[in-house]
């Protein structure tokens, strides 16, 4: 059966504002380009369909930015430190569980990002405009288009940078990108947080049966290749009471993916970043597919809640304190870039001329955990964030090109902030030079980046 179509009527947009420029999205990826390009001394526009910036770490409450760090971590810097750093600075961070790092409030990082895009006066912040086009000079970006409650609006802008995370923009505007198959992504989560456990109990509970990265094979979702260092490390996971309310007919055989971390347990009561619910054929450019896993994911939370409540010492109190704004997304679009990262770059300590970041040996995604012990790490090249077939356009964040292994580990949210800021510091330099972004100087790319406080080499 043919699809019924409709014609819209042309209509004319109001241009509502004019920048340097436009950051589409600001997420870990987004909020740091942003922040990057107004330090380098250019006007930007930060473009954000929610009401509130941070995107993974405050829309989905995905809260440990940096549980990858131990002893001898080797760190990106720059402003994927900076949000932890702040954070601690306003009280919206505390240490992480299995880790040197501090895990960062999902709802005090609200109020952290506003401040440091208040700090900015560089920056406009568009807050409640969803992106629905480019707009376009033959195969240029000249801006794009918004839908909201004001109707539709137009911003033009001299260079865009795409941290839509689903690569939306360039997408749209006619460049190559490809999808993992929906069967092979990997799962997507409902993020929650619980309140009324027993602190002292649970942990009592923990340190009498401590988990480990070798507890987190046998079957399913859990199942990992690990480098073999990682085995014996200590890990805050919840399988156990799972299995044993699929054995008592609380949960169905079928969800014995419902396992994972928690973050922090704080002396109010409180459980947070809940990361339990993994749900397969879950495609985020989809939203009919997102309304099915909303709705699927919450349902499996309240389940998992319940069997926490039964199985699992100081939690026999515990109750919902809140969901996550949005599911997290883990896997969806990846644009084909100028140079795709390969699973060797990632694997074996890649390194580029044209580097605009570092990010540790950390592989964390379809069925790979890789943790940055012995102080590995690798560089991302510039190319790695310039679109084929469309001038003036970057991309960041989790979109940037690569094979399945590399995703696993730059679509982490401190890489999306490496590859966030580098984008940013390029655009920037593009606007003052006046030269395309192909041609941008990495060394000049690199120099503005060790002035920001980041690490390239």
């Amino acid at each position: 059966m043919a699809t019924l179509k409709i014609n819209e009527p042309a209509r004319e947009i109001d241009v509502i504002h004019q920048t340097d420029v436009l950051v589409v999205g600001s997420g870990p990826g987004g909020l740091p380009a942003a922040l990057a390009a107004a330090r380098a001394g250019v006007e930007v526009t930060l473009v954000e369909r929610f009401g509130c910036f941070g995107g993974n770490l405050t829309v989905v409450g995905v809260e440990g930015m940096h549980w990858y760090r131990h002893e001898d971590t080797i760190e990106s810097n720059g402003i994927a430190r900076e949000f932890e750093e702040s954070a601690k600075e306003m009280g919206a961070a505390v240490p992480e569980s299995q880790s040197l790092s501090y895990e960062i409030d999902s709802e005090g990082f609200k109020l952290v990002a506003d401040k440091m895009v208040e700090n900015e006066p560089n920056i406009r912040p568009m807050l409640h405009r969803q992106f629905v086009a480019p707009i376009m000079d033959g195969n240029k970006i000249t801006g794009i288009i918004t839908e909201s409650k004001a109707g539709r609006e137009a911003i033009l802008a001299k260079r865009v940078i795409d941290a839509t995370g689903d690569a939306d923009v360039v997408e749209r505007a006619g460049a190559p990108t490809f999808m993992t198959p929906k069967e092979n992504m990997m799962a997507a989560s409902v993020m929650f947080h619980v309140a009324g456990v027993d602190k002292q109990k649970f942990m009592d509970g923990i340190k009498s049966d401590p988990q480990t990265y070798k507890d987190w094979g046998g079957g399913g979702e859990w199942n990992i290749e690990t480098s073999g260092k990682e085995d014996d490390m200590f890990s805050p996971f919840l399988k156990k009471p799972f299995e044993q309310a699929i054995k008592d007919g609380m949960i169905p055989p079928h969800l014995n993916t419902i396992a994972g971390t928690w973050g922090a347990v704080h002396d109010t009561g409180e459980l947070t970043y809940m990361n339990l619910i993994h749900m397969d054929d879950c495609d985020g450019t989809d939203p009919d597919s997102l309304t099915k896993y909303e709705i699927e994911g919450r349902r499996q939370s309240m389940l998992a809640i319940e069997a926490l409540r039964h199985y699992t010492p100081g939690c026999e109190g515990i109750r919902l304190r809140n969901f996550g704004m949005s599911i997290g997304i883990r896997d969806t679009r990846k644009v084909d870039t100028v140079y795709n990262m390969t699973s060797h770059d990632v694997r074996e300590q890649a390194r580029f001329d044209d580097s605009i970041g570092i990010f540790p040996e950390f592989i964390d995604g379809y069925g790979i955990l890789i943790l940055p012990t012995t102080g590995r790490y690798f560089q991302i090249p510039y190319r790695n964030l310039l679109p084929k077939g469309v001038e003036n356009l970057l991309v960041s964040g989790r979109a940037t090109g690569g094979d399945r292994d590399s995703h696993a580990a730059t679509r982490n949210m401190a890489c999306c902030a490496v590859t966030g800021q580098g984008a940013g510091i390029a655009a920037a330099i593009s606007v003052k030079t006046d030269k395309p972004l192909a041609e941008v100087n990495p060394a000049d790319i690199q120099k503005e980046l060790e002035r920001q406080g980041g690490r390239h080499h």
